[in-house]
């Protein structure tokens, strides 16, 4: 990669790991369809409660106008400006519901473990993601027609890494900034719950 933010960490983890983050920052060139279901195929090997599997994706190209628009369409404001520049875009939804209509309390867990897998996958094949909170869930919900008891969860820009130079501000200061996690101590508790206002 031309730019690259390693996580400073205290313990000794994996590279892949290691090297994962969410830029903002994509060139213009492709994915091929093929490694972009290599990413899909990872995402399915994630463990999953009871094997439901209960993770979905939509995903366009860049230069599938009108699939990649209808996608670009349900991000909110402040992840437009540089998601336009993704080569692809990735709409997460979870099944929430058995057919019967009993809740999966376990889906969100999974699907987020899924998309870790996704992005690991990404990351070591030189390909950068950012999963997005920031979009119109109900538009999205009805956009693409999710039955009941399937949930949009995160939107996910994936492409190849560019430099901060191509952004405006504030996400060329944003993907600057370096990259920082809580410490262990505030959410590692050994035998019992730690309680101290400073650790809620």
């Amino acid at each position: 990669m031309s730019y690259l933010k390693q996580a400073q960490t205290g313990y000794p983890i994996h590279e892949l790991i290691k090297n994962r983050w969410s830029a903002r920052a994509f060139t213009a060139a492709p994915i091929p369809q093929r490694l972009l279901m290599q990413l899909f195929e990872a995402a399915s090997w994630s463990f999953s409660a009871s094997n439901t599997q209960p993770w979905r994706y939509l995903y366009a190209h860049h230069h599938d106008t009108a699939a990649f628009s209808k996608l670009f369409n349900c991000l909110a404001g402040g992840n437009q400006p540089w998601a336009k520049n993704a080569s692809a875009l990735v709409l997460a939804v979870a099944q929430t519901q058995t057919p019967d209509g009993k809740p999966q309390k376990w889906a969100m867990h999974d699907i987020g473990a899924a998309n870790m897998c996704l992005m690991l996958e990404a990351t070591a094949n030189g390909l950068v993601g950012h999963p997005m909170a920031g979009f119109d869930h109900q538009k999205a919900t009805t956009d693409f027609n999710l039955p009941e008891g399937y949930e949009p969860v995160v939107m996910i820009a994936l492409g190849y890494l560019d430099t901060p130079d191509t952004l405006i501000e504030p996400f060329k200061t944003r993907e600057l900034a370096p990259r920082t996690r809580k410490p262990l101590v505030e959410f590692v508790f050994q035998n019992e719950w730690n309680h101290a206002p400073s650790m809620l």
